[in-house]
């Protein structure tokens, strides 16, 4: 429920911004819209219409996700703008950046306006990532300039990668120009085909065609190296799931390219030996990868190498997801599941602290896309705030689930860290029962 207040003041809590440095217990005062003050306890006299107790809890920056479908135009069956955005803020997420592989695809600066407007019913910041080439094909560029003139804040063509060697040039080349990310969905397709999950024992043993992990790897490698060949060319690996991905990211970064990347909640919690039973749910696109790639990516947040935590949230229908593996849809939602599943692996497994957990959440992303006034509560950004219980047990339940779908190979699994309240413009969009 949405509150109009026109000041709020957050009392007591710790709170953690990476992109300032803080890390202490303060309150934070939220007026017309923007962060007006942070003290010491009681130490701000001006007043405020409406008062949290965050004592005990983590106040954080808002948390972006850079990889969200919402489905639409066209596929609202699955998820709408209102729907989708309404399951962030139940994960936190006061801001999702939307996928273009939509009916018709996101490739015009018309749709980029529709997908913007009120009407939509949004509850979050909805930020467009419109397509890289025309209709997705992989061939001819869209016009860059006038879409972020609309509000894109990137090009993809994700899930269909753009396979030709001068496409991709030609968008980087583009992408330094204009100061406009590319995003890769890195698959080479001509070696998927009809494949279903991961190359490894599970494949085998299920009788599955399995994705070799050379078929992201050789992609990041390519893309990386023609990044580097532009200066100020922004490439963006999209839900990165293999080590050896990693090692040509890591070489981009060493050689000061603008190279980032992303890794999903699910590729830190699963691995390909949890696909059993031909369990759609678990059925995604990168897949599951081995055990040893994810310890590689769990590896790469902890040494930085990884920016972002984005949950390739992906609705679908119970008619797509409900009938055999290989002809399934790829892909599980993951807005509400993401903060549960990071803590309970990244602090409760591995001990990474909690500042490097919420950076992934807020200053990385919004680093990556340049969100400008996003990602941080410093003084006069924009009063988007995440208040969570970072020990807080509990189960979900998929039925429960403010998205339209409910395919997740998450339901009914316990997970530590929850999201207590979302405010977006210094409104409170979601509180916690």
């Amino acid at each position: 429920m949405k509150h109009a207040t026109q000041s709020l003041l957050i009392r007591g809590g710790r709170v953690i911004d990476p992109l300032a440095r803080m890390d202490a217990v303060m309150d934070v005062l939220l007026r017309d819209g923007q962060v007006a003050e942070i003290a010491p306890p009681n130490k701000i006299r001006a007043g405020a219409e409406e008062k949290i107790d965050a004592q005990g809890l983590i106040v954080a920056p808002g948390f972006i996700d850079l990889h969200v479908h919402l489905r639409e135009p066209g596929q609202g069956y699955k998820e709408t703008i209102a729907s989708g955005t309404a399951a962030a803020a139940v994960g936190g997420f006061t801001s999702v950046c939307c996928m273009p592989n939509t009916t018709p695809v996101l490739d015009s600066p018309e749709w980029v306006t529709w997908v913007r407007q009120p009407q939509r019913g949004a509850v979050v910041n909805v930020f467009p990532i419109a397509a890289a080439t025309q209709a997705s094909k992989g061939a001819v560029l869209t016009d860059f300039r006038a879409l972020q003139r609309t509000g894109a804040v990137a090009v993809t063509d994700d899930g269909k990668p753009v396979l030709s060697e001068t496409t991709m040039r030609d968008a980087l080349r583009a992408s330094a120009e204009i100061n406009f990310p590319v995003i890769q969905h890195a698959e080479d397709t001509r070696i998927t085909q009809n494949c279903s999950m991961n190359e490894g024992p599970t494949s085998f043993r299920l009788g599955l065609r399995g994705m070799n992990v050379n078929s992201e790897a050789a992609i990041v490698d390519r893309d990386v190296q023609l990044a580097q060949q532009f200066n100020g060319a922004r490439l963006h690996i999209a839900h990165l799931s293999t080590a050896a991905s990693l090692t040509a990211v890591r070489r981009g970064k060493k050689n000061r390219a603008r190279v980032t990347c992303e890794v999903t909640p699910h590729h830190l919690a699963l691995t390909d030996a949890d696909v059993r039973d031909y369990d759609t749910n678990f059925k995604m696109n990168p897949p599951l990868r081995s055990a040893e790639d994810r310890e590689a990516l769990l590896a790469a947040i902890a040494d930085g190498t990884v920016d972002a935590v984005a949950t390739d949230h992906a609705p679908h229908a119970q008619h797509e997801k409900i009938i055999e593996f290989e002809r399934a849809a790829f892909g599980i939602t993951g807005l509400e599941t993401a903060l549960g599943l990071v803590i309970s692996v990244l602090s409760a497994d591995h001990r990474l602290p909690l500042t490097r957990i919420v950076e992934l959440f807020t200053s990385g992303p919004a680093r990556v896309l340049d969100l400008r006034g996003r990602g941080t509560l410093l003084r006069g950004s924009h009063a988007d705030v995440t208040i969570f219980d970072p020990k807080k047990r509990w189960t979900f339940d998929a039925s429960k689930s403010r998205s339209k779908s409910h395919n997740t190979p998450f339901d009914g699994r316990q997970l530590t860290g929850k999201v207590v309240a979302t405010i977006v413009g210094g409104k409170i969009i979601y509180r916690a029962v």
